[in-house]
Order: structure tokens, then C-alpha cells, then sequence
């Protein structure tokens, strides 16, 4: 089977400091070592990302900020950009839209990572969604089509020399529903690494990096070809 055309400049949204590296770094990664341009938008500071009452919402997001940066920088990615809404709070308003437009039209990014908005809950795993990630894929959809390429959207951006771009395709993050798949068997000890920068999340950080393993190994069997570990996504391409 010939394999798809890798992506030239990738934009990976997360709600989350962690989000981007759970969902998608080994994918990232393989990519940034093909040659592509990597950029990471986190939409809030993660300050609600603690049970410990006694660490300050400031001092957990400047822990965080850390956190994702060392992620980044491990696996190459060329810069991250925090938003800084605050944690649990994220509402898909006509600010947040005009924030990730400009980062679109700055960039211009080839291809856009976020999660699924339809993904509210999983019976399989028995979780439910967080409702900033929900959030998070619903205003980044729509940053990409209509605002990110329509000229009328955000006339201000015009005036900063954002000019209109149109992003070739989406890749969706959802576990339960995916049409697209990347072998990500030689980059899956890059992504353990880049989930371990996250210690204030995982007080167990082995266990839950064997959970990934074991989703990316179920992945892994649906791919075509299949492969020992995978990453999968559902994959809309833009016209």
C-alpha cells in the first residue's frame, strides 16, 4: 500500500498541557524527523490539573508551562504557544476563534491535530470527555473552516499581515472512531519520553504509559498494514 504524503507544517491543539502528548506526539515526531515544521497550541494554563490544594493555581501553571516545553523540545517541535484560558472554564466564543485563527494564519500549517468534538463519552473505556476537549476541537474546527480562510473573518488580523489560509487536512483524535493510521513503532519510546515530562499529572507515570502502549498496540492491529504500535485519527481532507 502506498503511504499517504507526510505533513509539511503541523499545528497540534490541545485543551491541556499533556493533551497534544498523549494523542499525538509519535506521530509528530516521525513526521519532524521526516522534515516537517511542528508548532504546539495549548488553549489553557492546566490549572485545575492537580488534587493538591496546597500548590497555587500560578505555580501549577508555570509547572506545566515547563512541562510542555520539555515535551516539545525533545521530540523537535519548533515552538508552543499557551493561550492561557483558564482551565475548565474554555467556552468556544468568538475570542478564542480569533486566537486560533491567528496562529493559523501566522504558521499556516498544512495539517491541524485536535480532538473530535463529537467524542462526549466512551462505554468501551467508560470515561467520559473532558468539556474543554470538546470545547477545544469544536472551536478549532471552526477556526479552520470558515474563519482561518475567509477574508471577511477578523479583518483586523489583515491589518497585522495575517492574510487567509486554508489548512489541507484535519486529523480528528478520538478513540473510538478512525479512518486514518500511523505507525508509530519507532517513535514510541520518544512519545513515553515526552508523556514522562509530565510528572505532575501522572503520580503513577509507569502504569499509565503502559495504558498508551496497550491503546497505540490496539491501534496498531486495526492499521493497514498493521503494526506494533500505531497512533489513529479520523481524517478529513479540505478542498
Amino acid at each position: 500500500m502506498k503511504s499517504a504524503p507526510s505533513p509539511k507544517t503541523i499545528l497540534a491543539v490541545g485543551a491541556h498541557p499533556d493533551d497534544i502528548d498523549i494523542g499525538c506526539s509519535g506521530s509528530i515526531s516521525k513526521w519532524i524527523k521526516k522534515g516537517a515544521k511542528a508548532y504546539y497550541l495549548v488553549l489553557t494554563d492546566g490549572s485545575k490539573g492537580s488534587e493538591d490544594p496546597k500548590i497555587s493555581h500560578q505555580k501549577l501553571t508555570k509547572l506545566r508551562h515547563a512541562e510542555q516545553k520539555k515535551s516539545a523540545n525533545l521530540i523537535g517541535v519548533s515552538r508552543v504557544f499557551f493561550l492561557d484560558f483558564v482551565d475548565g472554564e474554555l467556552e468556544n466564543t468568538l475570542k478564542l476563534r480569533q486566537k486560533i485563527v491567528k496562529i493559523i494564519r501566522k504558521i499556516k500549517p498544512t495539517t491541524v491535530i485536535c480532538f473530535d468534538p463529537t467524542l462526549v463519552y466512551d462505554g468501551q473505556r467508560q470515561f467520559i470527555n473532558h468539556p474543554d476537549h470538546r470545547v477545544c476541537g469544536q472551536a478549532t474546527l471552526d477556526a479552520v473552516f470558515p474563519y482561518a480562510r475567509n477574508i471577511r473573518s477578523f479583518p483586523e488580523l489583515l491589518t497585522e499581515g495575517l492574510e487567509p489560509h486554508s489548512v489541507q487536512e484535519v486529523l480528528l483524535i478520538n478513540f473510538q472512531k478512525q479512518n486514518f493510521y500511523v505507525d508509530i513503532t519507532s517513535n514510541m519510546d520518544l512519545k513515553m519520553a515526552a508523556i514522562g515530562c509530565h510528572q505532575s499529572q501522572f503520580p503513577q507515570m509507569e502504569k499509565f504509559q503502559q495504558r498508551i502502549k496497550a491503546f497505540a498496540q490496539t491501534y496498531g492491529i486495526k492499521a493497514k498494514p498493521k503494526a506494533k504500535y500505531a497512533e489513529g485519527f479520523f481524517k478529513i481532507t479540505l478542498r
